[in-house]
């Protein structure tokens, strides 16, 4: 047998015997046993493992060890961290790291809520040309102002609305001096001279732009946290409906609303919640944040769902399982329903994502009322084993009883709310 012919045999050999370990089932487990487990005080987290193989902690102080056969069941006593090993024949194969948190619980939300958001300076949503003396033209397309842009400050002195602008536009015509923006585009400070014009046959001076200093919808609460009374929203940014931009927030308020009617979805048409702000307008919290993962600031009212208002454990991404769960809405006046759901996947993750779950809604009434997820259930907590675990984010529009939703402990992030800190809120 010549040289070449046994390295290729050998070879063959080798990448069978690879084949076979890593098909082989204990080495399956293995390789999927995480390296680092984290769970609530009083959770209980099982684990498989290969028969022959044992695990053992480094300390009890925090955490217990159960093992029968191929399970290992792990129980969350106090907060703080811990080390298992798993051994084979009395030697260490692999080391794991335990960290249990602090107990935390938020109530769930549901409830229809109205949104009023102010930008922070003015926002630019459009050109329009000027009708002058000289023609048809713009000068803020010409002064280089594009849509999505802030208008932040004129001359030096900031602007916060609408109204703030008129008296710069008008003394800067009478004089016939340009006027000095500070805008912010893209987080970046951009300055740039404008020179209002005159209408033809008119006394008044123009921009040549579209402009808004505010913005209105609805969507659902998610949840609150009734120890700081900061709660979560939405599950999605707000984005302005001509610029299709976020809306950069300066403040903003919640209040309750009722839902008056839902235009059903359908394949390729996305169905929508429509409601009206309460008759009293009462406002019930503050925005202080517009982000991917919604909208987020501090109740100044108490409100309930009057379905589940106990506050409820939170689940981490990695402790959403595929499988049967339920959401909290309004589809009719004020009334928060609970209504059955599918969990079809999810992703674990270590790092903040808004697409964490895709959900099937299976409640037949649901369906029978809405078609599916439809715009403003937004935010509707999705509520699985007892434990809040996400939020419904976005519909499929090829399918719209299905959609992505986002993991809770993303949006408590969002909320300033920190689930790993001993106090269970961050430091303000």
């Amino acid at each position: 047998m010549n040289l070449e012919l046994l390295r290729k045999l050998i070879g063959g050999i080798l990448l069978a015997l690879l084949v076979v370990i890593f098909l082989y089932t204990p080495f399956k487990e293995y390789a999927a046993f995480p390296k680092e487990i984290t769970l609530f005080e009083g959770q209980e987290l099982k684990l498989n493992k290969a028969a022959f193989v044992s695990a053992k902690l480094s300390g009890e102080d925090n955490s217990k060890l159960e093992q029968e056969d191929a399970v290992v069941a792990l129980h969350g006593k106090h907060f703080g961290k811990n080390q298992m090993f798993l051994e084979l024949a009395g030697f260490p194969i692999k080391k794991v790291d335990v960290n249990v948190l602090k107990d935390f619980k938020v109530v769930p939300g549901g409830q229809s809520i109205g949104v009023k958001l102010n930008t922070k300076g003015v926002l630019v949503v459009g050109h329009h040309q000027v009708h002058s003396d000289n023609g048809k033209l713009s000068p803020g397309e010409q002064a280089g102002i594009k849509v999505g842009d802030i208008i932040t400050k004129i001359n030096g002195k900031e602007i916060k609305s609408l109204s703030d602008i008129a008296s710069f536009v008008h003394e800067a015509g009478k004089n016939g001096k340009p006027l000095n923006l500070q805008i912010l585009r893209e987080n970046k400070k951009v300055e740039t001279e404008i020179k209002p014009i005159k209408e033809k046959n008119g006394n008044s001076f123009k921009l040549g732009l579209y402009i808004r200093d505010s913005a209105a919808g609805i969507g659902t609460m998610t949840f609150y946290h009734p120890e700081s009374k900061k709660y979560g929203a939405l599950g999605h940014v707000i984005s302005d409906i001509d610029t299709k931009q976020p809306i950069v927030v300066e403040d903003g308020q919640i209040v309750r609303s009722t839902v008056t009617s839902i235009e059903k979805g359908s394949n390729g048409e996305p169905g929508e919640k429509l409601a009206r702000f309460s008759a009293d307008k009462e406002v019930i919290g503050d925005i202080k944040r517009n982000s991917p993962f919604g909208i987020f600031g501090k109740l100044t009212k108490n409100i309930k769902n009057h379905v589940l208002d106990t506050p409820l454990p939170v689940a981490l991404s990695h402790q959403v399982k595929p499988g049967p769960a339920q959401i909290l809405t309004v589809v009719d006046n004020d009334e928060v329903k609970l209504f059955d759901i599918e969990i079809v996947s999810t992703i674990p993750q270590k790092f903040p994502a808004t697409k964490g779950m895709v959900i099937k809604i299976t409640d037949k009434d649901l369906l029978n009322k809405t078609g599916g997820i439809v715009q403003g259930m937004s935010g509707s907590p999705i509520i699985q084993d007892g434990k809040l675990v996400g939020a419904v984010t976005h519909v499929f529009v090829n399918d719209p009883t299905s959609g992505y939703g986002v993991h809770i402990e993303w949006m408590l992030n969002e909320a300033g709310i920190d689930i790993y800190d001993k106090t269970g809120e961050k430091a303000s």
